[in-house]
């Protein structure tokens, strides 16, 4: 659904993505990992038009993007902390998505009931714990059926009963045919959703294929320690 090739991004003389080809494939869950300052938000910015590379293609289904917007529609995107004016509504930030996408209805409604918010629309978002917070992001990001999905360490903040609501949600994308991104430093969550991989190592790809790979490549037996072989290039 997404393909990328040869992509290159620096500020200044630091190179922040180099060579780059990969491919995000429908019906899959695909996590992002690697270190600290490895390019994943990078990466995640250029695919969300946020920031312009310096060379290299970007491919969303058959349209290559070349400055227009209009792919965007295809994506539901969960950044790491929910930004709006703190003195709004969880009622009236919904609103205000729904305006800003031209949607009538309440595509939100079952959302709302799914992650137990039908209390606290009323309440601003100044008065939110992190946890609820991070359910209206949830609730944000699916609300308009996106077929691809960006989501940024969705779990921080969730507690056991809705993280597996979430997780539930997110398997059922993938099962509906959607393109699921994930960037995640829980193993955990990497484990038990992951179809694909694609790790990071200072701006480059150190590994794209899928999750059971990742060990045959690595020579070793756990994630962590895999990851860690490939940020070495020697067996940890």
């Amino acid at each position: 659904m997404i393909r990328i090739t040869d992509l290159n991004k620096s500020i200044g003389r630091l190179s922040i993505l180099s060579g780059m080809n990969i491919h995000f494939r429908k019906g899959r869950v695909t996590f992002i990992i690697g270190p600290n300052g490895s390019g994943k938000s990078t990466l995640i910015k250029i695919i969300l038009g946020l920031m312009k590379p310096d060379t290299g293609e970007i491919m969303v289904g058959d349209a290559i993007l070349n400055g227009d917007s209009e792919y965007r529609q295809k994506i539901g995107y969960m950044p790491q902390r929910i930004q709006f004016p703190e003195n709004l509504t969880v009622r009236e930030i919904f609103e205000l998505i729904k305006k800003l996408r031209n949607s009538d209805g309440e595509p939100e409604k079952n959302l709302i009931s799914d992650f137990s918010l039908d209390k606290e629309v009323s309440k601003r978002l100044s008065y939110l714990s992190g946890g609820t917070r991070q359910k209206v992001n949830a609730v944000i990001s699916m609300m308009f059926n996106p077929e691809i999905l960006i989501l940024d360490e969705p779990a921080t903040g969730l507690d056991p009963v809705n993280s597996r609501i979430f997780k539930n949600k997110i398997l059922a994308a993938k099962n509906e045919g959607k393109t699921v991104i994930i960037t995640s430093h829980l193993f955990n969550d990497i484990e038990e959703l992951a179809d694909d991989l694609v790790a990071l190592i200072e701006g480059k790809v150190a590994y794209q294929g899928s999750y059971e790979g990742i060990f045959t490549v690595s020579g070793s037996g756990d994630l962590e320690t895999a990851l860690a072989t490939l940020m070495t290039g020697v067996p940890v």
